[in-house]
């Protein structure tokens, strides 16, 4: 698999994953985190292309399997100011993802997107709505810790905030990764 930015012609591929994650996650018990608000609509896709934070994950044949949003920088990602019963675990520059979905047709795709971002910036925060189990149990199987709670504008739910830092990894002689906040 390889990693590219998404470009215009992406879009009706890209919707349709998104479509997709969608029902995934509406049949996995999570129907309120993207299915309540239709999200992400497409304007903001074609703002994150335009912007060129949207990015895509092709398969061997070139087919696109996955699509998310990354930005890395200083505080990067106004939501993430304010966490609630926690602290983030490293105040440096980091990347951020968002909208990350995958077609479902191979295994690991979530994951390959994941690392690929985290190896761009060794330091990295991701949120997730209570519900979606399944983006829990791939953030803890690649040894991101979980932080406290966060809140993002699209609606009033509480987001799951997590983290993974090389640098407060080092720190602590290698625990912080180890460590997982229920």
């Amino acid at each position: 698999m390889i990693i590219r930015k998404a470009e215009a012609r992406d879009l009706p591929r890209m919707m349709e994953i998104y479509a997709n994650a969608r029902a995934f996650m509406a049949s996995h018990g999570n129907p309120n985190q993207w299915g309540a608000t239709n999200w992400p609509p497409e304007r903001l896709i074609r703002q994150d292309i335009s912007e060129g934070n949207s990015y895509v994950c092709l398969n061997g044949a070139g087919r696109v399997v996955g699509v998310f949003f990354f930005i890395c920088g200083e505080d990067v990602e106004p939501a993430y100011r304010a966490i609630e019963d926690g602290a983030w675990l490293d105040d440096s520059a980091y990347g951020v993802v968002h909208r990350i979905a995958s077609d479902g047709s191979e295994k690991g795709i979530g994951a390959f997107c994941l690392n690929w971002a985290y190896e761009q910036c060794g330091h990295l925060r991701i949120d997730t709505h209570g519900d979606n189990i399944v983006m829990q149990n791939l953030l803890k199987k690649l040894g991101f810790v979980r932080c406290g709670t966060t809140y993002v504008e699209e609606d009033d739910d509480p987001r799951l905030a997590f983290e993974k830092s090389e640098r407060a990894n080092r720190e602590a002689g290698g625990s912080v990764q180890k460590r997982w906040i229920q």
